[in-house]
């Protein structure tokens, strides 16, 4: 099969779909890897590292879209590319399509199978792919929002850790997941107060055991999410719903009685973010201020660390990609339920129900 890698075009988007051991892997398995020149670069992964592992450096994105079978990417496709899928082709990325009516419905116009890594789920409910960037994004959150809650963004000038007299910031983390655990995991070890809630109970056990003690868990639901936000100097939204919209927990009147200076880290923003007041930015200009709270909510936060993300991501979505290459989509996805699970679009039809019932759009089993 024909492995296509272009160069990511979504601003700032410095990360690349694949390494030059990925490469390797893919020849030996009997494919043939077409990269676009550069496509590495933001990740300092050259051109010529590519060609030694076995890749063909093709010299622009069209190149690869015309000719590549299986199209790996980072993030999904914006204008320009949309044009250049083709009918059968399978793309395999990053996609949040519940926070895109247009994508989703561009997409399916396309006539491509396109899998989502964010909807890629093992039997245990798992996420393989997206683990290693909620992992990155979660302990971003921390560098961030510290950022944020600094008096030169308009924040309320407090360092999270606070100092000898002084007590440290409140830090309340939404969703105790994987991006949820690595804030929790940085906030306390600077020194902040953190307070994380979460629906499930066993979670919040689990969360209480391994951070010793150091760390407030609270059952997530209304009352309780409205108290601790409007306490909080530093709020990181890590809601997640596999494949869907993130709940709107914060609502615009919470965002009123929030303390002026405070900030909100909206990781959920990929999947529309979980406050009313979220909209997404970007690395270059990320943050923006209502009723005095600042907001950061860049859309790809990874991609500040383009090359931690890159390897992280490549190690996780290497064997699935090899799976679909060596058998093709159809065989691969009865080898593997949970690659099954992550075919949120094929050949015109909306194949993953979260997705679906965001728009209102037809369901189709991607099995029948």
């Amino acid at each position: 099969m024909i492995i296509g890698i272009p160069k990511e075009i979504k601003a700032d988007e410095e990360r690349v779909a694949i390494t030059p051991a990925g490469v390797s892997a893919f020849v030996a398995h009997g494919h043939e890897v077409l990269i676009e020149t550069g496509a590495g670069n933001g990740s300092f992964v050259s051109d010529g590292a590519y060609a030694a592992a076995g890749a063909t450096i093709v010299p622009d994105a069209k190149t690869v879209w015309a000719t590549a079978e299986l199209v790996m990417k980072v993030k999904e496709p914006l204008a320009g590319e949309l044009e250049m899928l083709r009918p059968g082709q399978v793309l395999f990325t990053f996609l949040h399509l519940a926070a895109s009516e247009e994508l989703t419905r561009k997409l399916a116009d396309s006539g491509v199978v396109a899998f989502g890594y964010e909807t890629i789920q093992r039997d245990d409910g798992s996420l393989p792919l997206l683990v290693p960037m909620s992992e990155v994004a979660g302990t971003l959150a921390i560098q961030k929002g510290a950022y944020c809650v600094e008096a030169i963004k308009g924040g309320s000038g407090m360092l999270l850790s606070g100092v000898s007299g002084v007590k440290p910031a409140d830090v309340v983390i939404l969703g105790g997941g994987v991006a949820g655990t690595n804030a929790c995991r940085l906030a306390v070890g600077i020194g902040a107060h953190v307070t994380v809630l979460d629906i499930d109970p066993m979670r919040l056990k689990y969360l209480r055991d391994v951070m010793q003690g150091h760390v407030t868990t609270v059952m997530s639901n209304t009352a309780n999410v409205e108290e601790e936000v409007a306490s909080a100097d530093l709020v990181i939204g890590a809601a997640l719903v596999p494949g869907g919209p993130t709940p709107k927990l914060i609502s615009r009147d919470l965002i009123k009685r929030m303390k002026p200076g405070s900030a909100i880290v909206d990781i959920a923003i990929d999947q529309g973010g979980c406050s009313e007041t979220s909209s997404a930015t970007t690395h270059r200009d990320p943050t923006y201020i209502i009723d005095g709270v600042v907001h950061y909510c860049v859309a790809n936060m990874p991609g500040a660390v383009p090359r931690t993300s890159t390897y992280a991501l490549t190690n996780a979505t290497l064997s699935y990609g090899l799976d679909l290459a060596d058998h093709g989509y159809e065989a691969a996805i009865q080898r593997d339920p949970a690659l099954g699970r992550g075919i949120n679009i094929l050949q015109g039809k909306v194949t993953h129900r979260a997705v679906a019932e965001a728009f209102g759009m037809e369901y189709s089993n991607p099995g029948s």
